[in-house]
């Protein structure tokens, strides 16, 4: 490689041990060794880098050298971290629709059949009822399957007046209305009226309809049928059918409403 000129003792050649000729300083460490060729033309690989590099830098165009300004940056950088959240919130939503899909279509344990209200069903089981005889207001003994079909009213403790002239004039001619008293008499009065007198004929509806009132001595339709008494203004009713099937057994009511649908069924 050629001198540096005649200046020195060397004669303007780079110093011996490897320093810079006086007045210059020195080259950064991490640089390393840097070997300078004689020939030129071994450095054609840098020089086209350099000049490619170069060449990008000139032909950016307008919009990217006014997006690279610093305030354009910032406002990238806000705008990628709110877009972030609602990026967020729909991959969780589609997260969980697809869980739920999932989990509906999975099979789960194996359920047993709701019980479907039948002619043998009743609220709480089906049953037959009682082959009981009772007694009628002349103290005869009257079989209460003899009067089936039939709406059973067990009204003891109730003042049932408006539910019985209620059920007598929704039921067909051919349902009987039987209204039980459970216990003995206490006194050899008549019952009362509600309990033993059909609707007169100032009930037009009432017309042709069978209405019993019947005792029950011992109260054994009560405790077979399980319907404890209860003094609180309600009834027990029994939607009875022609073969004795208890269609619908209710413990405690005071409307016509509760099981007026299921007398179509008797």
């Amino acid at each position: 490689m050629g001198s540096l000129g005649d200046n020195g003792d060397n004669g303007g050649s780079w110093p011996g041990d490897g320093g810079s000729p006086e007045g210059l300083p020195d080259l950064p460490a991490e640089w390393g060794v840097i070997v300078i060729p004689d020939d030129l033309s071994e450095l054609s690989d840098e020089v086209t880098v350099v000049r490619a590099e170069l060449r990008r830098e000139r032909t950016r165009s307008r919009w990217q050298r006014f997006t690279d300004r610093p305030g354009l940056r910032v406002l990238r950088r806000v705008g990628s971290a709110s877009l972030r959240a609602p990026v967020l919130i729909i991959s969780m939503a589609v997260l969980v629709t697809i869980a739920s899909l999932f989990a509906s279509a999975w099979p789960g344990p194996a359920r047993s059949p709701a019980t479907q209200r039948t002619a043998s069903t009743t609220d709480e089981g089906s049953g037959k009822l009682p082959a009981l005889d009772l007694v009628d207001t002349d103290h005869r003994t009257v079989s209460l399957r003899a009067q089936l079909p039939a709406v059973v009213l067990l009204t003891d403790g109730c003042d049932c007046d408006a539910l019985i002239e209620a059920t007598t004039a929704a039921v067909r001619p051919e349902i009987a209305v039987v209204i039980v008293v459970s216990g003995k008499a206490s006194v050899p009065a008549p019952n009362p009226p509600t309990a033993q007198t059909p609707p007169t004929s100032n009930t037009p509806q009432a017309q042709g309809k069978t209405v019993r009132s019947l005792r029950d001595p011992t109260s054994e339709l009560r405790s077979t049928l399980e319907l404890p008494a209860k003094n609180d203004g309600t009834a027990a009713v029994l939607l009875v059918s022609r073969t004795g099937e208890i269609v619908r057994k209710i413990p405690r009511t005071a409307s016509l409403g509760d099981y007026e649908p299921d007398l179509a069924r008797l």
